[in-house]
């Protein structure tokens, strides 16, 4: 092993968890500067780094300044896996990579990908070997307390002998997708049985809930996902929070000048498409505002850094 730089973290663990079409460099950056940890790239398709890998080699680039950096992949094929692997410890020289065992959407799933592939034991187990053979950086995965008729501490128990040396768990079940109670006592019990580092995922969008996770069921560190979109100073509440019991809420200044940095990283990184992208962002930035609706209609028809300087009157 090169370097689990995973062991060297302080604890807990605040790590931006992976998602399709959000956790791209510019957020990344913007996370890491506002204190997460450990930051994840978007999911990234082992087939098609095992055809046509430009475009996905294109889509998990990074930043320095974004390490410690974790590649995710995704698939069903244990040999594209593996030869996935092999690309992104030789090419990309991430910190990490990511299994997802954990994602619920439709496209992912039908698949045979994501929360289908953790419903196979058998065929998860050998994607993990063929992953593991083909790389020495420190491997992790993300999985849900429970799919179909299948836990997570089932799925644990089957492969918790192979070297893996963090597991994030999604406290929902594939059925509930990303709504619903979190289930404590499965993140807890996987957490006893697991040798390695667990990070707690799901409904938590307050430094309340990191809180709650974490005394709930003695995790290492957590994941945050949705509850960062338009909020990525989450992560720095969450720490003030855990060490003094209070935190500061961000006044609209503030907010309007992160959203302003986030805005001049996607065009830096994407020129006017990432500036698109963005627009989902500064929705979610401006949410529950002073007249939070009247700028959303001007922010969806942005195309430039300019405009939205205009708008937001920075």
């Amino acid at each position: 092993m090169k370097n689990n730089f995973w062991g060297k973290l302080n604890k807990p663990i605040l790590a931006l968890a992976p998602m399709a079409g959000i956790t791209d460099s510019a957020f990344r950056q913007v996370c890491i500067k506002n204190g997460a940890d450990v930051v994840y790239s978007e999911m990234a398709s082992v087939s098609a780094l095992f055809f046509n890998p430009q475009k996905t080699l294109d889509l998990i680039k990074f930043k320095k300044a974004e390490r410690p950096y974790v590649v995710q992949l995704f698939g069903n094929n244990a040999e594209h896996f593996g030869v996935a692997t092999k690309i992104i410890t030789e090419k990309v020289k991430s910190d990490g990579i990511d299994i997802n065992f954990g994602c619920p959407a439709r496209k992912v799933y039908s698949i045979g990908s994501g929360a289908a592939l953790m419903s196979d034991f058998k065929k998860s187990r050998e994607v993990i070997k063929a992953v593991l053979s083909n790389t020495d950086l420190p491997v992790s995965i993300k999985i849900r307390s429970k799919v179909g008729k299948k836990t997570g501490v089932a799925f644990v128990k089957y492969i918790k002998d192979l070297d893996i040396k963090v597991i994030m768990v999604h406290g929902r079940t594939y059925e509930q997708g990303f709504v619903g109670e979190i289930d404590f006592k499965a993140i807890k019990k996987i957490k006893e049985i697991f040798p390695g580092i667990v990070l707690g995922n799901g409904g938590i969008n307050t430094p309340e809930d990191a809180k709650k996770m974490i005394e709930k069921t003695g995790v290492q560190g957590i994941g945050l996902a949705r509850g960062i979109q338009g909020k990525p100073w989450l992560f720095n509440q969450v720490k003030d929070y855990l060490k003094k019991g209070k935190f500061k809420e961000r006044k609209q200044e503030q907010i309007f000048k992160i959203a302003l940095q986030h805005s001049k990283l996607a065009e830096k990184e994407k020129g006017e498409f990432g500036i698109i992208e963005m627009r989902k962002h500064l929705c979610w930035y401006v949410r529950n505002m002073p007249e939070a609706s009247k700028l959303r209609q001007k922010l969806i028809r942005v195309k430039s850094y300019k405009d939205i300087a205009k708008i937001l009157k920075m």
